[in-house]
């Protein structure tokens, strides 16, 4: 049975909406409802290749409503012309979609300076370059609706600490965004989700994306991952009128991820521990205190 979105179909019907990393994974499940749902969508990366193979594999009656064109989205006066680009286009831009963005899975003592700004500044600059590109060049004159893709962050995300510090800066800049750009009639929010399938984000993962389907699954309370597609539903409630009163809220999409916090064997890196215990250690059933033989 084929996917079928659960909204109405010409609810965005007219609308203009910006997709960032809107070529591959959840970006591109993103766009997808999105041109279901009667959108114009402008979809950007760094590769224009895999933009346009993304168009082409649309079935025909979305292609006519969608279009690519490359922007790196850390560069500034990239996104400032690319946005400007879609205003001449389309008219105006209604909605914002921050989806570009990327990690890699290593332990904080191994990353590099130069690897942990790489991924802040793609995640988090990024998505601030773009948003106030969208502001300035059409949503402070015609109000908007943004929602940028962040990930779950509260417990943080153990082996990914450029990518938590990025997210977590993200929610918080939509927060402020939210209360800024309010009298404009722009409303801002964040979907989180936690661990989604898609054949791109799993890539890069290597042989880690495949202990993360064997190990942690089960671990979690949903006992399994997410797909990109309940990751858009959420995208669509809120830039819907729909959530017409909800601005600088955050959308957990994480199979309950955010309450247990990332499970073995993202969270462990070994089966002792040696911190001191205050007070009497002998009172301690054996089973409850894993030591190291020093």
């Amino acid at each position: 049975m084929g996917w079928r979105s659960v909204f109405r179909s010409n609810l965005f019907e007219a609308k203009v909406a910006i997709v960032s990393g809107g070529g591959t994974g959840i970006g591109l499940a993103i766009t997808r409802e999105l041109l279901e749902l009667g959108c114009h969508v402008v979809i950007c990366s760094r590769d224009q290749r895999k933009l346009d193979a993304a168009i082409a594999g649309l079935a025909p009656p979305l292609r006519a409503k969608a279009s690519g064109r490359a922007c790196n989205v850390r560069d500034e006066a990239a996104c400032m012309e690319f946005v400007e680009h879609v205003v001449r286009e389309k008219g105006k831009v209604d909605f914002l979609v921050n989806c570009a963005g990327g990690q890699f899975v290593a332990p904080a003592e191994s990353l590099s300076s130069k690897g942990f700004k790489a991924v802040v500044e793609t995640n988090l600059v990024g998505t601030w370059h773009m948003c106030r590109a969208a502001f300035v060049k059409s949503m402070e004159a015609h109000g908007g609706a943004i929602v940028n893709i962040t990930m779950v962050t509260e417990n943080g995300i153990p082996k990914m600490a450029h990518s938590s510090a990025a997210r977590a800066g993200v929610t918080n800049l939509s927060r402020t965004l939210a209360t800024e750009w309010a009298p404009a009639g722009v409303r801002i929010n964040c979907v989180a989700p936690g661990i989604i399938y898609t054949k791109s984000g799993f890539a890069n993962y290597g042989p880690m994306g495949q202990v993360l389907m064997e190990a942690v699954a089960p671990a979690m309370p949903f006992k399994r991952l997410g797909t990109a597609e309940e990751v858009s539903a959420a995208t669509v409630f809120l830039l819907s009128e729909g959530a017409s009163y909800s601005s600088g809220s955050t959308v957990y999409v994480d199979g309950g991820t955010s309450l247990v916090g990332y499970p073995y064997p993202m969270a462990d890196t070994g089966s002792v521990c040696n911190f001191p215990v205050y007070g009497d250690e002998s009172e301690l059933p054996p089973a409850a205190i894993c030591r190291a033989k020093l």
